[in-house]
């Protein structure tokens, strides 16, 4: 009997440690860190790269105290945490990549190696106080 109740207890307390690692973004987005030191953003809220971008930056830069680049570790498609949704896998770590490092001039959310200054990219959260008049945190 105290077998089954540990497995409950252990069942209902499991989910709630995993969310509460989870970091939310001043555009609402979930990230939530993953081993290795990579995260993923859980895609939400109609958010595009530009929204997806601004949540890996503010993480990598109020979590994980980044101030150089974040890559894109691995690119949109299935959700590795929560099941049934979107993400992207960001890195601060180049050699996390499995090829090598790149830039683009288009804003992509699906080319693995793909990396932005945090600085740059912490620049799309911007576009949240231009298209809305709450302030959700204020960061700057």
């Amino acid at each position: 009997m105290k077998k089954y109740i540990s497995l409950a207890a252990l069942a209902v307390f499991l989910p709630a440690a995993a969310s509460a690692q989870a970091y939310r973004a001043v555009n609402d987005l979930t990230v939530v860190p993953l081993q290795g030191g990579s995260f993923e953003v859980i895609e939400g809220r109609g958010e595009g790269p530009r929204g997806i971008w601004c949540a890996a930056a503010e993480y990598a830069e109020r979590r994980l105290g980044a101030d150089g680049r974040v890559y894109i570790q691995d690119g949109r498609g299935p959700a590795r945490s929560v099941a049934g949704r979107k993400s992207v896998v960001f890195t601060t770590d180049a050699r996390a990549l499995s090829q090598p490092p790149s830039q683009s001039i288009a804003l992509s959310t699906s080319q693995i190696g793909i990396g932005l200054p945090v600085d740059h990219a912490i620049q799309f959260c911007r576009d949240i106080f231009d298209r809305d008049d709450r302030i959700i945190r204020q960061r700057f």
